[in-house]
């Protein structure tokens, strides 16, 4: 079990790591961009040949809590002046072996960037599959990775007085939490995550978190929050002898059961304008949807957004999450996992899994305005938290009004939407006529020639209703009918972020 963290050696091991440039640059500098990559993909062979027999700090650090390497006792005590090998190895972060001095977790940079500036921690995590050089352990605490980057991108940035993190992991969501609120909750069924999850704070000067251990919703019964977030031990794993049951991914129920637990309970934990985000994957069995399967797990007293990005077969599941582990293909004990996972699919009929984002908000007042269920496969993540909660917040606004409110509303073109027009050869009129989004999820929606003409047309000068009347005289179309056509339209345009209120 890793250590209680204690916090005056994690101060001094930060003013090390401080003085030695142990950051995510730095770093690549050191093994170069080729050899980042590759230890991104658990490739640590190229970075371990740039770094050489360099023995400065930073090159030591990096052999030991980069790249899961052991060092030299004397290259470490010189690496860490203040805290030294004996106060490393006391937060466990370390082994002595003779001369030798192994790394007992990894200790990476993280670089983040969010509407505050830019931040660099540093996040301690169990050692990975290429440092262990085999198959993780089941209680393995995952650093940050794929799941937990898209999930803190798709955080919505607005402020709030208190946060709750479920299965919290590492820490990286609770971290990326506090910058939004002054308090956060953050849970785990592992101990030992929970002991990450304070070390990490520790190391990174951040005050404000609160850990408690217990599965789910259950330490923070009957308490409500205005933030939730819960990248949560989503994986479908079967529940059959001799295959591993991972803390940080299998939550323990058949199928996607832990995922239909969390976003039905989540609703009780939500403070009124409070949104709850989360991961999932959702089996399609027996010819119904995922989403339709989701739809049914929601309170139907919360705004729903939810977002699938992708659907897997049975097969492709299976190996992603195989290799997950550390099993390689090729090996008797890879073919022995696949079987036991496509066997399980197909005794429960699945056909299919989706992964996808969950948005819940509980309303400020009256009934929920919101249920979007669809499948949205491009744009780049990097913008999604951002661009959600503008969305949302003209969503508000639109829903906040009839049809002749809307007709009165002055809006704009977002800066990011294009308008593509397709002609086949020798004809004047455009056959297809498509808009084109290039942040946010990158949608491309194709419109009749007279939305194009009112999107092109909202420029912020004239009012919604005069812009129909105009077009409809333009077309030679009744008013009225075109009217009742194009509001739904625009109101769709306005919740999708091609359309903004002027003073947005």
């Amino acid at each position: 079990m890793l250590p209680e963290p204690d916090p005056t050696l994690c101060r001094l091991l930060a003013d090390d790591l401080r003085a030695a440039g142990y950051r995510s640059a730095e770093l690549r500098s050191a093994w170069g961009p080729q050899a980042d990559d590759a230890v991104a993909r658990g490739l640590l062979g190229p970075a371990m040949r740039a770094l050489g027999d360099r023995r400065d700090p930073l090159a030591v650090l990096g052999r030991l809590w980069g790249l899961g390497r052991a060092v030299t006792r004397d290259d470490l005590a010189t690496a860490l002046p203040s805290v030294g090998v004996a106060g490393v190895v006391a937060l466990g972060l370390v082994a002595e072996d003779g001369d030798a001095v192994a790394p007992m977790v990894l200790v990476r940079p993280q670089a983040i960037a969010d509407a505050d500036g830019e931040e660099e921690w540093w996040i301690a995590s169990d050692l990975d599959e290429a440092a262990l050089g085999g198959p993780l352990p089941e209680d393995h605490v995952l650093g940050v990775g794929g799941a937990s980057q898209t999930l803190a991108r798709l955080q919505v940035t607005w402020r709030a007085a208190s946060a709750l993190d479920i299965g919290t992991g590492c820490g990286i969501q609770a971290l990326r939490l506090r910058r939004l609120v002054p308090r956060v909750v953050a849970t785990d069924i592992s101990e030992r995550a929970l002991r990450f999850t304070r070390l990490n704070a520790l190391l990174n000067d951040v005050d404000g978190i609160e850990t408690r251990h217990g599965s789910l919703f259950e330490p923070v019964e009957g308490e409500v929050f205005e933030r939730v977030a819960s990248n949560p031990p989503f994986v479908i794993t079967p529940r059959v002898a001799g295959v591993p049951a991972y803390e940080y991914r299998d939550g323990g129920l058949e199928g996607d059961a832990l995922v239909a637990s969390v976003i039905a309970s989540v609703g009780a934990h939500l403070a009124p304008g409070g949104v709850a985000q989360s991961l999932g994957n959702w089996e399609y069995r027996d010819g119904k949807s995922g989403l339709d399967r989701v739809k049914g797990w929601v309170d139907p007293e919360l705004d729903a957004w939810v977002i699938e990005r992708e659907v897997l077969d049975p097969l492709a599941y299976a190996e992603l999450w195989v290799r997950d582990g550390g099993t390689v293909p090729g090996t008797p004990a890879y073919a022995g996992l696949i079987d036991a996972w496509l066997e399980d699919f197909d005794r429960r009929g699945v056909t299919g899994i989706g992964f996808g984002y969950v948005l819940l908000r509980r309303p400020l007042a009256g009934a929920p305005t919101l249920a979007r269920y669809e499948r949205v496969a491009g744009g780049g993540e990097a913008a999604f938290g951002p661009h959600l909660a503008a969305c949302l917040e003209e969503h508000d606004r639109a829903a906040l009004i009839d049809d002749d409110g809307l007709a009165a509303a002055t809006l704009r073109v977002a800066s990011d939407v294009t308008e593509a027009r397709h002609h086949r050869p020798g004809e004047e009129s455009p056959s297809v006529i498509e808009l084109r989004q290039g942040g946010g999820f990158g949608r491309t929606i194709e419109v009749d020639p007279a939305l194009a003409a009112l999107v092109g047309a909202c420029d912020g000068d004239l009012a919604v209703g005069p812009l129909v009347g105009a077009i409809a005289e333009l077309l030679e179309v009744d008013a009225d009918d075109l009217r009742a056509d194009l509001l739904p339209r625009v109101r769709e345009l306005i919740v999708a972020g091609f359309l903004r209120f002027l003073d947005a």
